[in-house]
This record gives structure tokens, sequence and C-alpha cells, in this order.
């Protein structure tokens, strides 16, 4: 009787984080349809083509808040539902250590922003705050639901065989230039960063730093007694944040409409790195899942 409670407690969690999430994400929604139809009303349409597209994303994440929330959503097949719970994991989740320091380090929005009238700049915050504290509850709830070996026990034996530790390499250059960055280096950059831009590169050294852990641990050389949700869940949001924000500022870096603090060459081997390692690690955690 007591676990059949704790179950319904959790459900009734994962649905109430679920809806929570869709209704963040409705306010992102809400302010970037004004935004479009205000530069279409005004003739200036330079930005619809960014703001389609996030429009399209804010849609994506209302949808798959209401899949947490909703029975239908159990039912998913799971190649639609990993990837976008992967991809919103890494560009939401991702960036909650960054939102909280950032709001005590720097609470003060950067000059640009200056000119976004406040209504919009709160929708906009509480819609990605609300979304990224939702899925953090909500997406391991459901995840746990779907593939539980992969939540319980520890990591024991069955785990990765090895085949992808070439990237922790890779991953440690990431590390290793991205806190070189945020410490005030300026090797390879076009510009001194700001107190944020610091914040944003010490947080991609966390997710690149994070994504190697739960590589090692889930390898042949990793510790078994591990619990095996912690590197699962790390590994999952930490290579998701490196494939999604990699893909999202390289998309734009071609499309010439994003302007990086780095050298463009620099930008490009940096992003095209964080891509392959974030694709690699997802890989790595499907098969020590597999091998369970």
């Amino acid at each position: 009787m007591r676990l059949h409670i704790e179950v319904r407690t959790l459900v009734l969690v994962r649905r109430v984080a679920g809806f929570g999430a869709a209704a963040a994400m409705s306010l992102y929604l809400l302010v970037k349809l004004v935004w479009i139809a205000a530069e279409v009303w005004q003739g200036t349409a330079q930005w619809v083509l960014l703001n389609a597209i996030t429009v399209v994303m804010a849609l994506a994440g209302a949808a798959l808040g209401l899949a947490l929330a909703q029975s239908w959503g159990t039912r998913l097949p799971g190649w639609l539902v990993l990837p976008l719970g992967w991809v919103a994991g890494g560009f939401l989740v991702s960036m909650i250590p960054y939102m909280i320091v950032a709001s005590l380090v720097a609470p003060s929005a950067p000059e640009p922003a200056a000119t976004t009238p406040a209504w919009e700049s709160a929708l906009i915050g509480v819609g990605f705050a609300g979304m990224a504290v939702a899925l953090v509850v909500g997406l391991p709830l459901f995840l746990r639901e779907r593939w539980p070996r992969a939540f319980t026990g520890r990591v024991g034996r069955e785990r990765a065989d090895g085949r992808f530790l070439w990237v922790l390499p890779p991953l440690g250059v990431l590390t290793a230039t991205w806190i070189s960055w945020a410490a005030g280096s300026t090797y390879g950059l076009l510009t001194v960063c700001d107190t944020q831009g610091r914040l944003l590169m010490a947080n991609s050294a966390l997710c690149a730093a994070g994504a190697g852990w739960s590589l090692w641990t889930l390898g042949p050389w990793g510790s078994g007694r591990t619990p095996v949700w912690l590197p699962m869940a790390v590994g999952f949001v930490a290579s998701g944040s490196l494939f999604s924000w990699g893909a999202w500022r390289l998309a734009w870096l071609v499309a010439g409409t994003y302007q990086p603090v780095e050298l463009r060459g620099v930008a490009v081997a940096e992003h095209c790195v964080a891509v392959v390692a974030g694709l690699a690690v997802l890989v790595a955690l499907t098969q020590a899942y597999g091998r369970r």
C-alpha cells in the first residue's frame, strides 16, 4: 500500500511539473509571437526567421511538457520523446547553474536588453526559468517510468565497453579552454568577455566536465558502486547541452547572423567538437543502458 501511494505521488508530481513546463513555455511563445507581429507590421523583418525558429522550438517545448503530464506521453515512441527531451534538457536544464549564479553576481541586464519592455523581459525570464525547473523535476520522473533500468541500481558490470573513451581528450580540451576564458584569458578571443559571458563559459566548462565524468564512470574503469542514475542523468543533460548549444551557435555562425567573441576559426572548431562530443556521449549512454 505504501509503495502504491509513493508511486501515485511521483506520478502526480510528474503531471504537475509537465503542465508547469507547458505553461512556462507558453509565456515565452507569447512574447515571440508579439515580436513577429510587430516586425511584420513595422516592415523590419530581419529577425523574423530567427524568431520563427524559436517559436517552433517553444511549441516543441510546450508539447514536451504536455507529454510529461499526460498518460498518452508514456505511449509515445522512444525515438520521438528521447531526442526532444535531450535537446530541451540540454538547452534549459544545463543553464540552471548559470541562472542562479548570474542572478547573484551579475543581476543587471546587458545594455541591448534595456530597450526591451519590462513585461516582455519578465515573461521571457519566467518562461525560461519555469521550463528549466519543471524539466528538472518532471523529465527524470518520466524517463524513470519509461526506462527504469537506467535509473535504478548501481553501475556494476553492465557498462559501456570503452569504445567512446576517445571523446575524453576533446572534452578535456573544451573544459580547459572554457575555464581559461572564464578566468579572464583572451587567447583565441576577439574581445574580452564581460561578467555574464565569463559565467556562460564557466557553465559550458561544467557541462563538458560533467559529460566526461559520466563517460568515465560508465566506462570500463569507472566505479561499479556508483548509483547508475547519477552518471546517466549528468551525462544526459551535459551531452544535450554540448550538442544543442554547439549546433545552435554553429548554425547561426555559418548563416552569418551570429557574432562570436571568439575568432571565427576558433568558434567553428569549438562548436564542431562540442556537437560531436555530445552525440558520442549520448551513444555511450544508450550503449550502457542496452547492456543493462
